[in-house]
């Protein structure tokens, strides 16, 4: 084993007293170790975010863009490392990490060119007599330093969904991982600097989440941007105090399979959309509404499908679902199940876990009041319901605290706009499941799922201050 990896603070790659495993979930042995910041180099990464934040404020778009660029390249020539790394910290399937630095590169790419459209607006004044002879310009001026934490579960493309667009805005950043997945993080680190970002801009701490919440309790960073669980993430926001803050939260998603869908294709991205990376995905598919008429033949196509997916080493190509993050994630998610079996719910198939391998599970005659529905379970799970109308099926939906994504399988436009108007969530997939994102599409929840839009012309947004400045001509000499 290597050295432990440091941590890096104002472009200062730095050691400490105090050193953190991270285990190959699958296996449990330590494929690494990382140095972890202690409040002092939280201190100096916050002043260190406000110097660089007078270098990138200053720079033009095309200076930004050609970071970014940069940056894209790096990913590009690096991409074998950034695999890895998440297979060993994350036990990602090798599809689902080279799909993730797929889109973290993608990411990247749409970031660098969005620095260069950050437009403003002519308003007009002269609307009202008092306006005559007055024009206003508003425009898009950076915010300041950047906070980003990211998850355990996507850590190089979400941790890119915040790097990115913080980068093109002209704000200084530090990046907190998760602590169970800082490889890539670090790497992802690495390739900025190298890129060419203004070293004193970029700090990446590793640190116990609370010791994060110092840097999100201080006035120096003025945007939060977390992605995590509902709890931590409102917790958060509580101790933000006057700084803007953005939430990607949790769900569980339901996906609606009516009468009229294409049966076949329902199963098959319903099977993806609850089973990839584990479950462990805050806009994974959770429950599954059937409508009555296609209920069996619906469940049957299913069933069969998930019965043959492969579990196992991520590190095989041929495994579709991998381990979950730690065994005590997986005993959380297996308790829940046998709550739900022991108020009446029945295990149509799997129902088990071996360590951090927990068995593809669906659940059928539950009810909305049990935890499997209420809350996010982040495991291989799912529960099929059916329903005899589609107003039903919307209010059964709806029946949760969460709003992140929805899918909806039907081919009747009436019933299309009906489910835009009442369902409740940030997006809506029509024809496809809860699971589908593009990183250039606005993302983001209602409800307990969060505040505030990912993707990064919409992160972009989030993370500048829109000034308005007013001519007075009448003021001027002729």
């Amino acid at each position: 084993m290597t050295d432990p990896y440091p941590f890096l603070i104002g472009g200062q790659w730095r050691t400490s007293d105090r050193v953190a495993e991270v285990r190959f979930p699958y296996t449990g042995e330590v494929v690494a170790q990382v140095y972890q910041a202690a409040g002092r180099d939280l201190e100096d990464a916050l002043v260190a975010a406000e110097r660089g934040f007078a270098i990138t404020r200053k720079l033009p778009a095309h200076a930004r863009s050609r970071i970014l660029y940069d940056l894209l390249a790096q990913m590009e020539r690096r991409g074998e490392e950034l695999v890895t790394a998440l297979t060993l910290e994350g036990g990602k399937t090798q599809n689902v990490a080279r799909g993730e630095v797929a889109r973290a590169q993608e990411t990247v790419r749409v970031a660098a060119e969005e620095a260069k459209r950050i437009t403003g607006e002519i308003v007009p004044i002269d609307w009202t007599e008092a306006g005559e002879n007055r024009h206003g310009l508003a425009r898009h001026l950076p915010l300041g330093p950047v906070l980003g934490i990211a998850p355990f579960n996507y850590p190089l493309n979400l941790a890119c969904h915040k790097l990115a667009p913080a980068i093109a805005a002209g704000n200084s950043f530090i990046l907190k991982p998760a602590s169970n997945t800082p490889l890539s993080g670090r790497l992802l680190a690495e390739m900025t600097l190298e890129a060419g970002f203004p070293p004193e801009a970029l700090s990446y701490v590793v640190c116990p989440g609370s010791l994060a919440e110092t840097l999100a309790r201080d006035p120096r960073i003025k945007y939060l941007s977390f992605t995590g669980s509902s709890a931590v993430g409102w917790h958060l926001k509580e101790i933000a105090g006057r700084k803007r803050v953005g939430l990607e939260l949790g769900g569980n998603a339901a996906a609606i399979v009516h009468e009229d869908a294409h049966i076949d294709y329902a199963v098959s991205r319903i099977a993806m959309g609850g089973f990839a990376n584990a479950g462990q995905n805050c806009i994974s598919v959770q429950r599954v509404l059937i409508h009555r008429p296609v209920y069996n033949e619906t469940l049957e196509k299913l069933l069969d499908r998930i019965s043959r997916m492969k579990v196992g080493d991520p590190r095989d190509p041929t495994v579709e679902v991998g381990p979950m993050i730690d065994a005590r994630a997986a005993a959380a998610a297996l308790a829940t199940v046998q709550e739900a079996v022991a108020g009446g719910a029945q295990v149509l198939l799997g129902g088990r876990c071996e360590g951090t391998l927990f068995q593809p599970t669906v659940l059928g005659n539950t009810t909305p009041d049990m935890r499997v529905n209420r809350e996010e379970i982040f495991a291989p799970v799912i529960t099929v319901t059916p329903y005899d109308d589609f107003d039903e099926a919307i209010r059964l939906a709806n029946d949760t605290d969460y709003g992140l994504q929805s899918g909806v399988f039907t081919q009747n436009v009436n019933r299309i706009m009906r489910a835009l108007e009442l369902i409740e969530v940030g997006g809506l997939q029509i024809n496809d499941v809860s699971t589908f994102r593009v990183d250039q599409m606005p993302y983001g929840g209602v409800k307990g799922s969060g505040v505030g839009r990912e993707g990064p012309r919409y992160a972009i947004e989030e993370m500048t201050e829109l000034k308005l400045m007013v001519i007075n001509l009448n003021g001027g000499k002729e």
